[in-house]
């Protein structure tokens, strides 16, 4: 038995199973095919498969006439690249921006439309390089972030890195993803300052310039994303970001297997943040995507006679130094300290608050003790804990002169106040958290 015999809804449920390419093939068969292979209800089933849109849009965002025609309008602008590779780019970005969408609107505002074909060889042919094709794509979709002009060093003005960022001390880190525009510009500025003449193929494309600095580099001939550390500008000291054998350029332009850093640097970003590892932090009237993990077995929990504590740290690239014996890496840890509904309890008896008074660390790096600290307060606090208030926060640092290492401790609490104790003090526990260089540097 023929095709030709075959009824229209087994037949369109045989196109539906064939795909897009096939069905357009068979389309050429014949009037009966081509009128059933036109049908709307199966170029929706396409269009929803391959783009997750449920309305005809073309890659502007405009309605077009059907979801046949939009289908065929988003193959021809991006019909110099591999279609899978399109589709797995079109996600990375969904991803990210339903994020940003329910969690973080005004970050999400500075995100730009995708740049032109003629964009992206105006920046190949002003810095010489030739980007990566998941790159090239990575912009067609969107062209980075609004740059914020002379707004950009305020602290309001500069949260809204689509990174996200951390701060310790006076040092404030927020990463934005640079527009092509800026890429040139910036890259022009900061290479000539790198004395390798193989930085030429380096561009600059994430960066953060609050009161700290922190720079991204796309090496455009491996493919690999290198973060400076703090000898960047004395002998070009970098720091890859992302695993090197997950990296894969492929040898002809149109390989569907093609991934290179930044691709897979901003999926795992997507995903860290849509499983809740890292959130959004709100501190007055200022948001930021904090980058300090909140989940284990990066974060620690510890609940000692109803004081919770959390615990997390980060690898501080931009403060590394990989020439030092003794001070190679350097970590910021981020403490969370509460007090829960039910108050501070000891030895059956029930406070209705607590204070701390001192703290207790042992830092080890490859199993060795490094630091073991006993001190007053925390940053020169002494926090005072209520049932149900928000975390206490804050963040310090710690050299360390390899990796893997690991913190513990405790704080010491008084129930009461420090200057009315209302019983005896009490140690609260610090649960071991990992200090370690991560496959994946943010």
């Amino acid at each position: 038995m023929g095709l030709e015999s075959v009824g229209d809804l087994a037949l369109n449920i045989i196109l539906s199973k064939l795909g897009p390419e096939d069905t357009a093939r068979v389309s050429c068969v014949s009037n009966r095919f081509k009128a059933t292979a036109s049908e709307e209800c199966l170029w929706s089933k396409f269009y929803s498969e391959d783009l997750d849109l449920d309305s005809p849009l073309d890659p502007d965002g405009n309605l077009a006439p059907s979801f046949k025609a939009a289908y065929k309008i988003w193959r021809e602008a991006f019909g110099m690249y591999p279609w899978h590779l399109v589709k797995r780019v079109k996600r990375c970005w969904d991803r990210l921006k339903s994020w940003l969408t329910i969690n973080f609107p005004e970050a999400k505002a500075t995100l730009r439309k995708g740049a032109s074909e003629e964009d992206i060889q105006e920046l190949e042919e002003h810095l010489k390089v030739k980007l990566p094709v998941p790159t090239r794509i990575l912009y067609r979709f969107c062209d980075g972030q609004e740059t914020l002009s002379d707004d950009f060093e305020s602290i309001s003005a500069s949260s809204l890195g689509l990174i996200g960022g951390y701060s310790f001390y006076g040092h404030l880190i927020n990463v934005h993803l640079l527009p092509l525009s800026e890429v040139i510009l910036e890259t022009k500025e900061i290479i000539h300052l790198l004395s390798s003449p193989g930085r030429s193929r380096y561009i600059l494309v994430a960066f953060s310039k609050t009161y700290s600095e922190k720079f991204f580099f796309l090496n455009c001939t491996n493919g690999q994303l290198y973060v400076g550390t703090k000898n960047l500008l004395l002998d070009d000291e970098m720091i890859p970001c992302v695993p090197n054998t997950l990296i894969s350029l492929g040898h002809r332009f149109n390989s569907d297997q093609q991934q290179d850093a930044m691709l897979l640097w901003l999926e795992e970003h997507g995903r860290r943040l849509h499983d809740g590892i890292i959130k959004l932090r709100e501190e007055g009237n200022i948001k930021s995507i904090n980058l300090f993990p909140e989940e284990p077995p990066l974060c620690s929990t510890a609940i000692t006679n109803g004081v919770k504590i959390r615990a997390s740290a980060l690898f501080i690239p931009e403060l590394a130094d990989l020439q030092h014996d003794t001070e190679k890496y350097c970590f910021s840890y981020s403490i969370r300290m509460s007090l829960l509904p039910e108050g501070c309890i000891i030895n059956g008896m029930t406070f209705s608050s607590c204070q701390l008074q001192r703290r207790h660390w042992i830092i080890r790096c490859n199993n060795s003790v490094v630091s073991d600290i006993r001190a007053a307060a925390v940053i020169g606090m002494y926090p005072f804990l209520l049932p149900g208030q928000e975390e206490f926060v804050y963040q310090s640092c710690t050299p360390l002169p390899g990796s893997p290492g690991s913190v513990k401790g405790s704080f010491t609490f008084v129930p009461g106040r420090l200057t009315d104790p209302k019983g005896s003090q009490f140690e609260v526990e610090v649960a071991e958290f990992p200090l370690q260089r991560p496959d994946y540097i943010f």
